[in-house]
């Protein structure tokens, strides 16, 4: 088992991120990944786990997501459904006491990796309500009156697609890194990953359409690398001659995704 992180079989990571996460590992500190949309900011997460041999636990957050969500919910309704209709136990509290995935994560016996995933699309105040248990690694559980203690430090991987600024205090208390967007000898390795043997002809020749596609003005949403893995699936299953993306870009709505854009497209093409 590896003990540092060197990428893995189904994920190519540049030596900067492969850096990045290791000295976030040494420094007990969460790593914050940011990164447009479809630049493996998730798959990552899932990468480390697979490396390092260890347990992924995922909290995905939403915009209604709250931190306490990630310790533990209280059932009181059930309690009270319970107490109404005479069941037993109902006087133990810890039966209605559900851990969140932050509180898995400190109650596992052996080190996973936490990912949360999307913290920016939470309210601005989620993240520094995240600061006391992400610094002590701990939180109080006041209906039982005990204190939940991580085990084992987990790896925290936190994703951003900075759709809103985090809060400088969380920021501080984080390793920070930006993947940028694949160049086109990264790209090829990681379509290789997904596909392993493809026409050489049909890589260059998407790879080609598909950088120009996101460089050409007027394009709203650029597309990302899962919608390119998308596309080349979608131009392998429909049997498209590579020849023919030189002069079209067949199933263009695979590519984008606004109205606008594919009329941006249909100009020029």
């Amino acid at each position: 088992m590896d003990t540092k992180f060197s990428g893995s079989a189904n994920y190519v990571a540049s030596r900067d991120l492969m850096e990045t996460v290791n000295i976030a590992v040494a420094l007990q500190k969460p790593l914050l990944i940011k990164g447009e949309p479809g630049t493996g900011k998730t798959m990552l997460a899932q990468a480390v786990a697979d490396a390092l041999g260890k347990k992924l636990i995922i909290w995905n957050v939403k915009s209604t997501t709250k931190a306490q969500d990630g310790l533990y919910v209280y059932d009181v309704v059930q309690r009270l459904y319970d107490s109404q209709f005479g069941n037993a136990g109902v006087d133990d509290v810890k039966k209605y006491i559900k851990l969140g995935k932050l509180g898995e994560a400190f109650s596992a016996d052996e080190q996973v990796v936490l990912l949360i995933d999307e913290i920016d699309k939470a309210d601005l105040e989620f993240p520094n309500d995240l600061l006391w248990e992400l610094d002590r690694m701990e939180f109080y559980i006041p209906e039982t009156k005990e204190t939940v203690q991580a085990r084992q430090r987990p790896i925290v991987i936190i994703t951003s697609n900075a759709e809103k600024e985090l809060p400088d205090a969380f920021l501080r208390r984080c390793v920070f890194h930006y993947i940028e967007f694949p160049e086109q000898a990264q790209m090829e390795a990681i379509l290789r990953v997904h596909f392993g043997d493809l026409e050489e002809k049909l890589v260059k020749q998407s790879l080609a359409a598909f950088y120009w596609l996101r460089e050409l003005r007027g394009i709203e949403k650029k597309p990302s690398t899962s919608e390119l893995v998308d596309w080349i699936r979608a131009l392998v299953a429909g049997g498209v001659d590579p020849a023919r993306i030189e002069d079209t870009i067949p199933y263009a709505g695979v590519l984008l995704k606004k109205d606008k854009d594919l009329r941006t497209l249909r100009k020029v093409k």
